[in-house]
């Protein structure tokens, strides 16, 4: 048993001020208002928030290490998550062959299993950027690996995108998300299979019209990739798919907090729009995300260069952020304005709910001890995974 004691404690509806948290094989067994417990498990954070531990749905890569790498990569990005107060993470890769694929999914497998060895954060099943996006808003992702997906009825010579929804099959459990452009041809059937197996469906990187937008969601898509970017702006005669989105209360919407993809006032907006419990902060972090201005990375095997403001091709297109979830939690504070309640539920509680994990992403008696532990500059000073110090400042746990 341990004694996190003294912090302000972060619950879904309010902060414990000075408060205590009791955690027992990885769990937390009870959460005390007040005093400082005389206890020799006792570990004294006085002047620090703890908040859930950040879960990221869409981070490609960190410090060099890009999700569709070699097949230790996966791990190593858990491992090093941590130090930004990760605690589980979606590992996100773009469009690629079945090979790679099937090679990052075998990864994703690898992981998982050995989860409870690993020092890092929780592998969730991966987030297919994917193949099938409308190549007119692809962004950085590579169009010779784009492909329509299959006509359910035609038969036809084995396609691309056949060879695509195998690969999905044979590792069905690691797949949690794929995006999808829901005006693409045959779309809305596979959106409809892929749902009935369990994965979610997002969309994005689209030019759907409003019409296509609420087809994809009656088709049944909960979320949006990353709002606003790569796909058609907010129109005032023509919603298009940020209408889509805008207005369903189904669809929880990814959005990037870093400043640079989406101007504050848009996320504001949208916060606004959606109400705080159907948006989900991401990064869309690359392998630059960590990393000093002026690096190079990849980003599968293409290669891009961190700037200052995002991570771009070497022709000038945006290719990810090099965003981390603790400065994206600062930017929902210290940026929008918004408190910590509401910011650990935009970075945590609100993508646990999304995805159907019951026991992480909130602070309360029952649930796994996932905690971020934040100083008052809301910089990382330690991380929690299952109860177990991950990473502490200066030091990662051994």
């Amino acid at each position: 048993m341990i004694i996190l004691a003294g912090p302000d404690i972060v619950l879904p509806d309010r902060i414990v001020r000075n408060g205590s948290l009791v955690i027992d094989e990885g769990r937390i067994v009870e959460i005390r208002e007040g005093g400082i417990p005389a206890d020799p498990t006792r570990r004294d954070l006085r002047g620090h928030l703890v908040v859930p531990g950040f879960i990221d749905v869409h981070v490609h890569g960190v410090e060099g290490l890009d999700a569709l790498g070699p097949l230790e990569s996966i791990g190593e990005i858990a491992a090093r998550l941590v130090k930004y107060g990760v605690t589980a993470f979606c590992p996100t890769t773009i469009a690629c062959g079945p090979q790679d694929l099937e090679r990052a999914l075998s990864a994703t497998r690898a992981a998982r299993r050995r989860q409870p060895e690993m020092q890092g954060a929780r592998v969730l099943p991966a987030h297919l950027e994917s193949n099938f996006i409308n190549p007119d808003y692809r962004g950085a992702q590579p169009l010779e690996h784009l492909c329509e997906p299959p006509s359910p009825t035609e038969r036809r010579e084995d396609t691309a995108g056949d060879e695509i929804l195998r690969v999905i099959d044979a590792y069905q459990p690691e797949v949690g998300i794929v995006t999808l452009a829901p005006e693409l041809p045959h779309a809305l059937p596979l959106l409809d299979r892929l749902v009935s197996r369990g994965i979610h469906v997002s969309l994005g990187h689209s030019g759907a019209t409003l019409e296509q937008g609420r087809a994809g969601i009656e088709a049944g898509a909960r979320q949006a990739t990353h709002l606003f970017n790569r796909m058609p702006p907010l129109n005032h005669r023509e919603p298009g798919l940020v209408g889509a989105v805008l207005e369903s209360e189904d669809v929880a919407a990814e959005i990037v907090c870093d400043g640079y993809h989406v101007h504050p006032i848009m996320v504001r907006t949208a916060i606004a729009a959606k109400r705080v419990p159907r948006v989900m902060v991401i990064t869309d972090g690359t392998a630059g995300a960590g990393l000093p201005v002026g690096s190079r990375v990849e980003l599968g095997g293409r290669r891009v260069t961190v700037r200052e403001t995002a991570c771009f091709l070497d022709d000038g297109t945006l290719a990810g952020s090099r965003l981390t979830m603790d400065g994206a939690f600062r930017f929902v504070v210290q940026i929008l304005g918004l408190s910590v309640v509401d910011a650990a539920r935009l970075c945590a509680t609100n993508q646990a709910e999304q995805l159907g994990l019951a026991d992480v992403g909130a602070i309360r008696a029952g649930a796994v001890a996932d905690l971020t532990v934040l100083g008052a500059d809301l910089q990382v000073r330690s991380t929690y995974v299952g109860g177990q110090l991950a990473y502490a400042a200066n030091t990662v746990a051994s």
